[in-house]
């Protein structure tokens, strides 16, 4: 691997440990039900919770990651020919989608969980009873977990796309082969020689102008 791939996936790890550090942290932090106390019959009181941070923090990084993965990488539809499908272009094409799908979910996991934690005085009614509403356990911790993966997905990706680029060379281009078998021999005759045939100046009329 080149410096700047090793460069690259390194980045792209640590973002990904970060969000991931942090959406743990975040789950740990958040506001649990036991700490909700009503002011009011109509107002809660929440506590102070450094967990918005955190899922901001984990979403920044884990969006950032991608951002880095997605610019090195491009998007490996635009670059598949009928030419280059082969086995490593298949698991490219797998981690790509699969990378993507589990960053939407974490990304909406982390931002969800960090607006809903950070509520002030605020009640939610249902069936003319009032509910103090608290995150539900696991939503940070999904969030870290897809997280997590979405990153080591789309370094997979990115080591794959670049086996396959170097398998097929140029983006598309089929190798270039410098075997003589099948091909044309530079420098050798084309026809099997022929013996050379003799024509009797008879043959022909010839005519003399004067």
């Amino acid at each position: 691997m080149e410096r700047k791939g090793i460069v690259l996936c390194s980045v792209v790890a640590f973002l990904g440990v970060l969000a991931a550090a942090t959406g743990f942290a975040a789950e740990a932090t958040r506001i649990k039900a036991s700490e909700v106390k009503f002011v009011s019959p109509t107002q809660c009181s929440y506590p102070r919770s450094p967990a918005l941070g955190l899922g901001l923090t984990a979403a920044a990084a884990l969006l950032i990651a991608k951002i880095i993965i997605n610019f090195a990488t491009g998007c490996i539809c635009c670059k598949r020919t009928d030419q280059t499908w082969n086995s490593n272009w298949t698991k490219a094409l797998v981690s790509y989608v699969v990378s993507w799908f589990t960053f939407v979910i974490a990304f909406l996991l982390l931002l969800t969980g960090s607006a809903l934690n950070d509520q002030h005085g605020e009640e939610s009614m249902y069936f003319g009873n009032y509910y103090c509403y608290v995150v539900k356990p696991g939503v940070f911790a999904g969030g870290a977990i897809l997280a997590f993966a979405s990153v080591i997905l789309g370094i997979l990706y990115y080591l794959t796309l670049n086996t396959a680029k170097n398998t097929t060379g140029s983006w598309g281009d089929a190798p270039v082969s410098v075997s003589n078998q099948g091909g044309i021999a530079m420098g050798q005759p084309q026809f099997p020689p022929r013996d050379p045939v003799f024509v009797h100046e008879d043959t022909y009329n010839r005519r003399q102008f004067p």
